[in-house]
């Protein structure tokens, strides 16, 4: 039986590490070590990561290494650039790379070559883009294309809805984007309202062209169409697919020249590189999205050449295990200063959440440590007026990624200073706190009473020595962005490496989906004695039921 993870030397190490940590204070390290910015910064793709602001030394750093080394980090990483099936439940290689690569280099899975295929689908996704943006591409009517309704969920939907948003300012402002996920009716209908169907295009994303809420959104929007005006056979001006099923794709309607081909290497929350971020193309132009890939490409080298130690998925993804594992924070929270980025904790809770949620290893065996951390977070300023009365003096310690931009896109370079500033002073004041002493001192300099001072010090006191991460960008553009994305989807990688689980498959997910398919029937009239459920989903079932 494989050595347990818990019992190798390493992780022992990092256990009695984190006790003799247990009494230092970030303000001691620093003054300390007056170099310790410089010596804890990295830059790569357009960021600079600044990492001081975590309750590390060097030895921290040096065991954390010590342990990637034995979890063979730099091999797993290897074996998935090579195209290897490191998904091993699905027997899948996950390449969402390739669909980014600009070297030209040959990247194979089952002995074949899918840099073509790759090309030949972003060459179909520039033309049908261009025609839209371009008007060429019309509705029935002969009028240019006006709104765009995305219907997919998950990676087919968090994605490009979240780059759309974050890259607003470049994007064409005559085209109106819109995503529909949710099998709430309400959520189809509401935009539905907004939309003529002799100017709209429907995208329907969805890998196996059978996942529910995707199906029978994309029917719900096909009858909408069908009565508004249009007929059967102007379908294909309206409807296009993006999908590894064409059969069903074409049953649907949709005809195979307006099918966009998806690969079962790569994941749904890792889909947004593929023609799965057609939105975003129609939004921005192939240009900007070519240029996303090109950020996420250069963070790809990045990771893939630089040595762990100078390496920022790498090294991101330590500091978490740090302190998911060792310091029993089982929480971080993403907070973006840029207020493009306000769906960008959304998009991340998929790609971490969903990739590192596992408690069985690549042994098949129980795990008997903590594996993927709770991920929130929200934009700044608003988080400062919500929950970060909880980050300074809360009961938990909740490490934090600050992200940040020098510029905005927006005229007002006032409000991005104050922006700035207070995503600065919050990450100082985090770290620093504030003693009693201090406390008293400010409020007898303000002429308040000693007792009053003595009375509500313990009120103002704050602990500090909470951790924080800061990302910098000189400017959030599509290049930035796909850096940044990438980034975390290589931090999740590191993770479930050292975690030794499978960060590419989702059971949890489709055992949902099997339950709820199962309910359904009796939701609509079968005898609830049709399916082995709880007394309590039964009487649910009851009270919830028509007739």
């Amino acid at each position: 039986m494989p050595k347990s993870l818990t019992a190798t030397s390493h992780w022992q190490a990092l256990q009695k590490h984190a006790r003799e940590m247990s009494g230092r204070h970030m303000r001691q390290l620093f003054e300390q070590d007056p170099q310790r910015s410089e010596r804890y910064s990295l830059f790569a793709a357009d960021w600079q990561l600044d990492f001081s602001k975590n309750l590390i030394t060097d030895k921290t750093l040096q065991l954390l290494l010590a342990l990637a080394k034995q979890q063979h980090l730099t091999q797993w990483r290897d074996r998935m650039f090579a195209g290897e099936k490191i998904n091993h439940t699905e027997n899948r290689a996950v390449l969402h790379v390739a669909l980014r690569s600009r070297s030209g280099e040959t990247i194979e899975v089952e002995g074949e070559d899918v840099v073509p295929q790759v090309r030949a689908v972003q060459a179909g996704m520039r033309e049908f883009s261009d025609a839209i943006r371009d008007g060429k591409w019309t509705g029935y009517s002969g009028k240019a294309i006006t709104d765009v309704v995305n219907i997919g969920i998950g990676g087919s939907d968090l994605g490009p809805m979240m780059v759309c948003q974050a890259l607003a300012p470049y994007a064409k402002k005559e085209l109106n984007m819109h995503f529909v996920s949710n099998i709430d009716g309400s959520h189809i209908h509401d935009t539905l309202q907004r939309c003529q169907a002799e100017t709209t295009l429907f995208i329907i994303s969805s890998k196996s062209f059978s996942t529910q809420e995707t199906l029978n959104n994309a029917l719900a929007a096909r009858g909408w169409f069908l009565a508004q005006g249009g007929s059967k056979d102007q379908i294909n001006r309206h409807f296009v697919a993006v999908t590894s099923n064409n059969k069903l794709a074409t049953e649907f309607g949709i005809a195979p020249d307006s099918q966009f081909e998806l690969w079962d290497w790569v994941g749904g929350r890792y889909s947004l590189w593929s023609a799965i971020g057609l939105p975003i193309a129609i939004a921005l132009g192939m240009d900007q999205f070519e240029d996303l890939l090109g950020g996420a490409y250069a963070m790809d080298e990045h990771f893939r050449n630089a040595q762990p130690e100078q390496n920022m998925p790498v090294l991101l993804a330590l500091l978490g295990v740090w302190y998911n594992n060792f310091l029993e924070c089982e929480t971080y929270a993403v907070l973006p200063y840029i207020q493009h980025l306000s769906s960008f904790p959304a998009y991340l809770q998929q790609a971490d959440m969903e990739s590192n949620g596992k408690r069985i290893d690549r042994n098949g065996l129980p795990v008997d440590y903590q594996t993927g951390p709770i991920l929130w977070g929200g934009a700044g300023t608003n988080a400062q007026h919500a929950f970060f009365q909880l980050l300074h003096q809360g009961t938990k310690t909740i490490p934090a990624d600050f992200i940040i931009a020098r510029d905005s896109h927006s005229p007002y370079d006032n409000q991005q200073r104050m922006l700035v500033s207070n995503a600065l002073a919050q990450m100082e004041a985090l770290m620093r706190g504030k003693s009693k002493a201090e406390v008293a001192a400010e409020m007898l300099a303000k002429g308040l009473p000693q007792t009053e001072c003595a009375r509500l010090a313990p009120y103002r006191e704050f602990a500090g020595n909470k951790p924080s991460n800061a990302l910098f960008t000189d400017q959030l553009t599509p290049a930035a962005l796909g850096a940044l994305i990438a980034l975390y989807e290589h931090k999740i990688f590191v993770q479930g490496v050292i975690w030794n689980i499978n960060s590419y498959d989702q059971w949890g997910v489709e055992y949902g989906k099997q339950v709820a398919n199962s309910v359904l029937p009796v939701l609509e009239g079968a005898p609830i004695s049709a399916i082995d459920v709880s007394s309590s989903t039964r009487e649910l079932i009851s009270r919830l039921r028509r007739s």
